[in-house]
């Protein structure tokens, strides 16, 4: 019998950047360089995290390349050139059998109807094994691609984005699960009164539906959220099944996860329906001093010109050419109202008046890890935090981070998952074929079945 923790099994997905989390990673002679145009590299890395018995495998996204000085950004490829997200992750399904596919699909930047589509036909291609991670897009840059002069603000985008959320869920229940009878005998291949019109009319969308995909295995494949703001929280506890926010310390964790999980019952869900997964990036090593050589060498490769280019974007873009590198943070940053990712701009002006750290300290403590917390050590000191923040309450398991691929993750499954199955930490096979099999999350019930 497969030995589990006093709290059973802790959840893990990968969080895969092309070349590794690290904003050095393609430095690296281990990276694969081209890793953003190179399909075969991501199907290799999905296999490698399935073998490993990973709940999930993450790609984030963007609809527009960053903006920003371009002689920085032509040393830091990543999201500059990089395929789109479900495309890939359909092609990856074809290659693994239990491994979750989720990415990130804005609310901002897309329709409701071509999202609630392009999901629910990955999880009937996936055999049911798709999410989508809830975005509404931070990248001021996107707003040019689609016929604005301006991105949204932030409270309209949280408006809009649990609307949108609202119209995807409707949609997927268009419907039922036993609607295509597909009776030759008969004549008929589905039954009409188990075809459902959404009729959708609100202040952002207008949505007749239905949808013209089946229901997907899944019912509706799993929503993950990764904001940490008040509006977020509130999504998060009213419809998502995951959310990915950052955590840094064990307190603020456990405030956060007893926080959101308070909210879920007003809404009538059950607080084990929805995973806290907070980002981490671990760099194992056979002794603590090997973990810590590997990132030292990471650090070393990160170029100034980067790493302000970095830091200026975690802190709402407010341009930081120009001030010594080995001096503070301007204390004209703690003004900027960010309209970007409100918990990275805290972490770094918290780091910066509490720590008194310089630029350069700062961006490199905020590459290493992209602003989530880091475990350097061997699989025995990676595996105490893990299970004392698991233990104690302060999240359900961890979207783990490599710093490079496909190396990094190579030695996170050959090191650090056998050290968690060893306690009781973590699977030794897959409870099901779908994600929320894996997540222990229900299957939802068509809104139109009694």
């Amino acid at each position: 019998m497969t030995r589990k923790s006093p709290r059973g099994f802790m959840k893990l997905g990968a969080f895969f950047h092309p070349t590794g989390n690290h904003v050095a990673a393609w430095m690296d002679e281990s990276a694969q360089i081209d890793a953003g145009q190179n399909p075969e590299h991501y199907q290799s890395i999905a296999q490698t995290a399935e073998r490993g018995k990973f709940d999930l495998m993450f790609l984030a996204d963007a609809v527009a390349t960053r903006d920003g000085d371009l002689n920085a950004l032509s040393r830091w490829p990543q999201y500059m050139a990089f395929f789109e997200p479900t495309t890939l992750l359909s092609s990856i399904a074809s290659v693994t059998s239990r491994i979750g596919l989720v990415s990130t699909a804005t609310t901002s930047y897309n329709e409701p109807y071509n999202v609630a589509r392009i999901f629910a036909s990955l999880d009937h291609i996936s055999h049911g094994r798709a999410g989508w991670n809830v975005v509404t897009s931070g990248n001021v840059s996107e707003a040019y691609n689609f016929s604005r002069d301006e991105h949204y603000e932030h409270g309209v985008r949280y408006e809009r984005a649990e609307d949108f959320a609202e119209v995807v869920r409707g949609l997927w229940d268009s419907w039922e699960d036993d609607a295509f009878v597909r009776d030759r005998s008969q004549g008929r291949y589905f039954t009409p009164e188990k075809l459902h019109f959404l009729n959708h009319k609100s202040k952002h969308f207008s949505v007749r539906g239905p949808l013209n995909v089946a229901r997907s295995p899944q019912g509706h494949p799993v929503l993950f959220l990764a904001s940490a703001s008040e509006p977020g929280k509130e999504l998060a506890a009213r419809i998502g099944e995951g959310i990915f926010s950052p955590l840094h310390s064990l307190e603020a964790a456990q405030a956060f996860y007893k926080d959101l999980k308070g909210r879920m019952p007003k809404f009538g869900r059950d607080p084990e329906h929805l995973k806290v997964m907070p980002g981490l990036n671990v760099i194992p090593g056979r002794t603590e001093k090997e973990a810590r050589d590997k990132f030292e060498h990471l650090t070393s490769l990160i170029h100034p010109d980067v790493g302000v280019e970095l830091l200026s974007d975690a802190v709402d873009g407010f341009d930081l050419r120009g001030y010594p590198i080995d001096g503070p943070l301007p204390e004209a940053v703690d003004a900027t109202e960010t309209k970007a990712s409100t918990g990275h701009f805290r972490n770094v002006v918290r780091w910066a008046r509490q720590e008194k750290l310089t630029i350069r300290q700062l961006y490199q403590r905020f590459a290493g890890a992209r602003g989530q917390r880091s475990l350097i050590g061997t699989p025995q000191q990676i595996v105490d935090d893990m299970e004392r923040w698991f233990l104690n309450y302060g999240v359900d398991g961890f979207l783990i981070q490599p710093s490079t691929l496909p190396g990094g993750l190579d030695d996170i499954v050959a090191m650090v998952i056998p050290e968690l199955q060893e306690r009781g930490l973590f699977r030794t096979e897959y409870e099901g074929p779908t994600l929320r099999d894996n997540l222990g999350l229900p299957r939802p019930k068509n809104r139109h079945v009694n």
